[in-house]
């Protein structure tokens, strides 16, 4: 059965063809993945399907009575998710015909209408709706986006733009519609949220259409891609691993296509001149009819070619770079310590992920590493010989140059047709090379910044986000220059499948450590279900290097490394009365609690944990009790409690293990 069926849409805006002759349809519980270069259409697609815009020609047919939910880019300025008092409301908003169920129910229990048929219509649709584990689910999925239970009841009003967006698509989630339509839903979430995000559209039985570059979260959750280019669909079957081969095998056969007519067409013009110039006229406007009837082929349509050089920067040291027992963070406005380091590494040839949650400190190690942010203590040593190339992720600072072939010349030295070659590589091609650079997206920005890296000498590449607004296509192919390349890499990155095919080795930066971890993407996530965490990996590495990491109060700092022994070092810097010396300065130790203290602390922790399981208990049998199962009010007010005293209990768990980990032994 088809909720959507399109028939040759065409969307225009202003002058500029986006979609034309689009034929397509969408079938009950499939999961369709929406995949193409930045500007190809697919945000356009899925408004024309969600009827936020209408065609210019053709139609969009939608199945009557479907319930279609589309998570926009801009879903954190929606004015409902914004005027909700708490996190919870904000996603409970999106369960509305549970809410209005729930009222309706109410309202019949009051009038003594409950034996009516109305209220065994409501109350049937409300069980099959699984209402009554409505705030459970609105809880699992705030904990899975990366809110804790602490934080449920804020007001969406105070948190960021991506954090607001998190809310949006939580609310979609508990939503669940027929017809899920999701543009980009990956942004602005850790590896965590992503995975559990993975899981919840699994488990949806409705429909999906989400546009993603993600190509590992649409390996795990789509069936189908539909490859936006060139103004058209293309439909492929398969997650986006079967598409890539499809895609590969079908651009094989044109090439080989276009390499055969491009020799059939020299020979039938040979024949032609060597016909012509023995005057044989017959055969040659044979040849000349044939040559004719041939198509003439089209240049094929490389996809970029990510090609950095190494020009004048060697190669990199054995030890290119080593962070010992440092802090890194910020200093201004107050002091803010990040992530403490006892042992780092990165040795020549090395290619290293560093992952961990949103806000861990990962690009603020990275920035340590490139000499932006001086450490708080300890040293950042690279080796001699050592030349970094830094990409950030957020690029405030602006490009030197009008236009984009001016930003490269002013960045290399270099001519203006061999700019214009290496240009070429990045996407930028004809005309695009005048395009100035304060109009550029955000994908043109970043293919332009990697354009001028690939050009500047260093034989250490320190690479933050790097497929941050580069489409599926870029992806691809800063992907094979990562793995033919041989430099030496740093690599900050939500990527799996990047990050899996690329680093060998992974820094993890979490729960204010940043710790080695040997070994790559799945390997690290298998450790992880196993038990692994950064403060084990953490105390082993302190047992092996015997190192205490210092973190004093340091003043000041200067802004540039000493040079020493040929080396390069990034450290902390004498300040005030709290001067580093060595390694003099005592560390900063946690307040420890004393016996009383913790016995005290641990007996009331003890208590709620044994008040709010024993509620827990109450709870769970009254739910077994007819005379609540049978009136919705009141299997309402228990699943409500259960689900708050559940929580209660989380909290009390959590808090319990803290103080055993503080405690006197």
């Amino acid at each position: 059965m088809s909720l959507v069926t399109i028939k040759g849409v065409r969307r225009e805006i202003g002058a500029r063809v986006i979609l034309e002759d689009v034929e397509a349809s969408v079938a009950a519980g499939e999961r369709i993945g929406l995949v193409g270069p930045n500007g190809a259409g697919k945000t356009t697609l899925l408004r024309l399907i969600a009827g936020h815009d209408e065609p210019d020609a053709g139609s969009v047919n939608v199945s009557r009575g479907l319930r279609i939910n589309l998570l926009t880019q801009e879903s954190a300025q929606d004015p409902a998710l914004l005027a909700a008092s708490s996190l919870t409301d904000a996603v409970r908003g999106g369960a509305a015909e549970i809410v209005t169920l729930a009222e309706e129910l109410r309202r019949m229990e009051i009038e003594g209408a409950a034996a009516s048929a109305a209220y065994a219509d409501a109350r049937h649709r409300f069980d099959a709706l699984d209402g009554y584990a409505l705030e459970d689910r609105i809880a699992a999925a705030l904990r899975g986006l990366g809110f804790p239970t602490a934080r449920h009841s804020e007001p969406p009003q105070r948190l960021s733009g991506g954090e607001q967006t998190r809310v949006a698509l939580a609310r979609l989630v508990i939503a669940d519609p027929d017809l899920l339509l999701l543009d980009e839903p990956t942004n602005h979430l850790d590896i965590d949220a992503m995975e559990w995000l993975e899981g919840a559209l699994r488990a949806r039985r409705g429909a999906l259409l989400v546009s993603s570059h993600d190509r590992t979260f649409l390996d795990a959750v789509v069936d189908r891609i539909w490859e936006v280019r060139n103004h058209h669909v293309t439909r492929f079957r398969g997650g986006y691993s079967a598409y890539h081969l499809q895609r590969e095998a079908a651009e094989g056969d044109a090439e080989r296509d276009a390499e055969r007519r491009t020799k059939e067409i020299a020979r039938e013009k040979e024949l032609i001149q060597t016909y012509r110039s023995h005057r044989k006229y017959a055969k040659m406007h044979e040849h000349e009819r044939r040559l004719a009837a041939i198509e003439a082929p089209e240049a094929p349509k490389r996809r970029v070619n990510l090609a950095l050089s190494t020009t004048g920067a060697g190669r990199a040291p054995a030890e290119a770079i080593r962070i010992s027992e440092a802090v890194v963070g910020y200093r201004e406005p107050t002091e803010k310590r990040i992530a403490s380091v006892r042992s780092l590494v990165l040795g020549r040839g090395d290619r290293i992920g560093i992952v961990g949650p949103n806000g861990a400190g990962k690009s603020t190690l990275l920035k340590s590493v490139a000499g932006l942010l001086p450490p708080l203590d300890g040293e950042i040593t690279l080796g001699q010989g050592a030349i970094t190339g830094y990409l950030a992720q957020v690029r405030a600072a602006g490009l030197h140059g009008t236009t984009v072939l001016d930003a490269l010349c002013a960045a290399v030295p270099i001519e203006p047709s061999a700019a214009r070659a290496h240009l070429a590589r990045f996407l930028f091609r004809g005309e695009d090379v005048g395009k100035e650079v304060r109009v550029l997206s955000g994908g043109e920005r970043s293919r332009l910044e990697l354009a001028i890296l690939g050009l500047l000498p260093a034989n250490i590449l320190l690479l933050d986000e790097p497929t941050n607004h580069l489409d599926v296509d870029a992806c691809e192919s800063l992907e094979r220059f990562l793995l033919d390349d041989e430099r030496t890499l740093l690599l900050v990155s939500h990527d799996r499948r990047l990050l899996e095919r690329v680093c060998t080795k992974l820094w993890v930066v979490g729960d204010g450590l940043a710790v080695p971890f040997d070994g790559g993407w799945k390997e690290w996530r298998r450790a992880i279900s196993e038990g692994w965490t950064a403060q084990s990996a953490d105390a082993t590495v302190a047992a092996r290097t015997g190192f205490t990491i210092t973190s004093p109060a340091l003043a000041s700092t200067t802004g540039a490394g000493d040079a020493a022994g040929g080396k390069v070092k990034r450290s902390a810097t004498k300040g005030g009365a709290a001067a580093v010396a060595g390694k003099s300065a005592a560390p900063e130790r946690p307040v420890k609690l004393s016996k009383e203290q913790a016995r005290r602390r641990r007996a009331a922790i003890e208590g709620d944990l044994e008040r709010h399981g024993l509620r827990k208990s109450q709870l769970e049998l009254e739910l077994l009790d007819p005379r609540v199962a049978s009136s919705y009010t009141d299997l309402a007010r228990v699943s409500a409690e259960l689900a708050d005293v559940t929580a209660a209990l989380s909290l009390a768990e959590e808090a319990w293990l803290e103080l055993e980990g503080e405690a006197p032994k």
